[in-house]
C-alpha cells in the first residue's frame, strides 16, 4: 500500500492537516511523525512512528519499508525561536528539506508539499499587496531558511521533475494546539487568554498589521494545492496566499464583541522588530487564478468559530 508521510506531524499546521488526510485517503495510509513518543496520542486514527527528521538513516529506513509516495514536510523551527537558535534552526530547516527532496527524487514520489512562509520578505518589499515576484531580503534565520528553501524546491522541479509544491503562509491560527514559538501566535494565545479570563500581555504594537489565516482556510488551501493537476501549478517556489489582515487591536476589537470585559496591554519586544519586517497584506492572484484559491473566513467569523468551539476542546 503506498503510504502518506506526515513529518512534524504534531504541530499546529500538522495536527489538523494530519487529521483531514485520513479522513480523505483513511487512517490506514497516513503516517504521522514527530519527535516525541507523547503525540502518540494525538494520532489514534492513523499509524505514528517516533521519527527525528535529521536520523536521515531512520527516516529513509521508514521512507521504503512503508512505500511512502507522498510527503507533507512541515518540521521547522519557527521565527521567534529561530532567532534565539539560529544555526540550529538554519540546520534542521534546510537540511531536512533537502533531505525529503533527495528522497523524492531517489524513490521517484509522487508529490512532496513544503511550507514557506510571509518570512521570505524583507523590509524592502512593498509592504501593502506584496506581490508574488519581488524583492526578498529575509532578515531572519527562518525566512533566509524558508527564500533558500523555496529555491530547492524549484530548482529539484526543473532538474530532476520532483512534483513538489508550496504556500508561503500568512500567519496561521487555529485553537487545537498551543502556540509554537512564531511572530504571529499572538493571535492564538489571546483566544486562550479570554477564556482563561486573564489580561493578555501582547508582545507587538496594537497597530502591528500582519497578514492572518484560520486554520480550515489553511488546511483547505493546502489541499487545494495538492489536488489540482500538475499543469496548474504554474509556480515552484511557493505561492504567495492570503486571508485576512488585522492588528492586535483589530482582534482585540473582535473579542469585545462576545467577552466586553477583556482587557489587553502591549508590550512589544524583539518579536516587533520582525514584524516590522513582514508585509501588511498579500497579493495572491497567482493562486487564485491557477488552482481557484478562494478564502472562507474573516476576522469576526474566526473569533465566533474559535469562542464557540476552543472551550470543548482539550489538549
Amino acid at each position: 500500500m503506498e503510504k502518506i508521510l506526515v513529518i512534524g506531524a504534531a504541530g499546529q499546521l500538522g495536527s489538523e492537516l494530519t487529521k483531514s488526510l485520513s479522513d480523505i485517503y483513511g487512517g490506514d495510509r497516513v503516517i504521522a511523525t514527530d519527535l516525541n513518543e507523547s503525540a502518540r496520542s494525538k494520532f489514534d486514527y492513523c499509524q505514528f512512528e517516533v521519527l527525528d527528521i535529521m536520523d536521515q538513516a531512520k527516516a529513509k529506513e521508514l521512507i521504503q519499508k512503508e512505500n511512502v509516495k507522498q510527503v507533507y514536510h512541515l518540521a521547522a523551527v519557527l521565527s521567534a525561536t529561530g532567532e534565539q537558535k539560529p544555526l540550529f534552526a538554519w540546520n534542521l530547516n534546510m537540511d531536512s528539506l533537502l533531505f525529503v527532496l533527495e528522497m523524492a527524487r531517489e524513490f521517484k514520489m509522487e508529490k512532496v508539499y513544503w511550507p514557506s512562509s510571509i518570512a521570505v520578505f524583507g523590509p524592502n518589499t512593498p509592504k501593502i499587496n506584496t506581490p508574488q515576484y519581488c524583492v526578498k531580503e529575509p532578515n531572519t534565520v527562518y525566512g533566509i531558511s524558508k527564500q533558500a528553501g523555496e529555491r530547492w524546491c524549484e530548482y529539484y522541479f526543473q532538474k530532476y521533475g520532483v512534483d513538489v509544491r508550496s504556500l508561503r503562509y500568512p500567519g496561521l491560527i487555529g485553537y487545537k494546539s498551543l502556540p509554537g514559538g512564531g511572530t504571529t501566535d499572538y493571535a492564538v494565545d489571546i483566544y486562550h487568554k479570554v477564556l482563561a479570563g486573564e489580561k493578555f500581555s501582547c508582545f507587538l504594537r496594537e497597530d502591528s498589521s500582519l497578514p492572518m489565516m484560520y486554520m480550515p482556510d489553511a488546511i483547505k488551501a493546502t489541499l487545494d494545492l495538492m489536488h489540482a493537476p500538475a499543469e496548474s501549478v504554474k509556480i515552484r517556489s511557493s505561492y504567495n496566499l492570503a486571508g485576512m489582515s488585522f492588528t492586535p487591536k483589530d482582534i482585540y476589537e473582535s473579542i469585545l464583541k462576545y467577552h466586553p470585559s477583556f482587557e489587553i496591554e502591549y508590550n512589544p519586544d524583539f518579536r516587533q522588530g520582525i514584524a516590522d519586517s513582514w508585509p501588511d497584506s498579500v497579493d495572491d492572484s497567482c493562486a487564485r487564478a491557477d488552482w481557484g484559491w478562494k478564502p472562507d473566513f474573516g476576522l469576526d467569523e474566526m473569533t465566533k468559530d474559535i469562542l464557540e468551539n476552543l472551550p470543548n476542546y482539550s489538549f
